[in-house]
């Protein structure tokens, strides 16, 4: 023993990463034609399908109104604990959590990892939002709303 282990070799080629090339060739990119065809552009159709609009990821941030007031029924007969991945579809929307502590809360995840959650939690006595990350483990069910 006594010897440490090898080390990779700092750095690589002296190659900086090719860049891609700055500009085009002088052109404008073709602007749409303006209001032509009378037509509206397309809505995507409103809560349909039962899958939220993607959202591109906040920063983070908290909601900016408190969650509904409701407190929902936990739903009974329930597995333990959850797998974090099936709380992907509840991201940037108000979840109600249940952990198997027996405590349950709003919250508003922003991030779902492999195994853990991360977002906000609603402190009611203090009626704001609260940063919050907990391991899936400790989540005996979920429903967002």
């Amino acid at each position: 023993g006594g010897q440490p282990p090898p080390r990779p070799p700092q750095g690589g080629g002296g190659q900086p990463p090719p860049r891609p090339p700055q500009g085009g060739g002088g052109q404008p990119p073709p602007r749409p034609p303006q209001g032509g065809g009378g037509q509206p552009p397309p809505r995507p159709p409103q809560g349909g399908g039962g899958q939220p609009p993607p959202r591109p990821p906040q920063g983070g941030g908290p909601p900016h109104k408190a969650p509904p007031l409701f407190i929902p029924q936990f739903p009974g007969g329930m597995i333990k604990a959850i797998d974090a991945g099936s709380m992907k579809g509840c991201l940037y929307q108000n979840t109600y959590v249940w952990l198997i502590n027996g405590r349950s809360f709003w919250f508003y995840p922003t991030y779902v990892g492999y195994n853990s959650v991360a977002g906000y939690r609603w402190r009611r006595s203090q009626q704001r939002w609260a940063y919050y990350g907990t391991d899936a483990s400790e989540i005996r069910s979920f429903q967002c709303y």
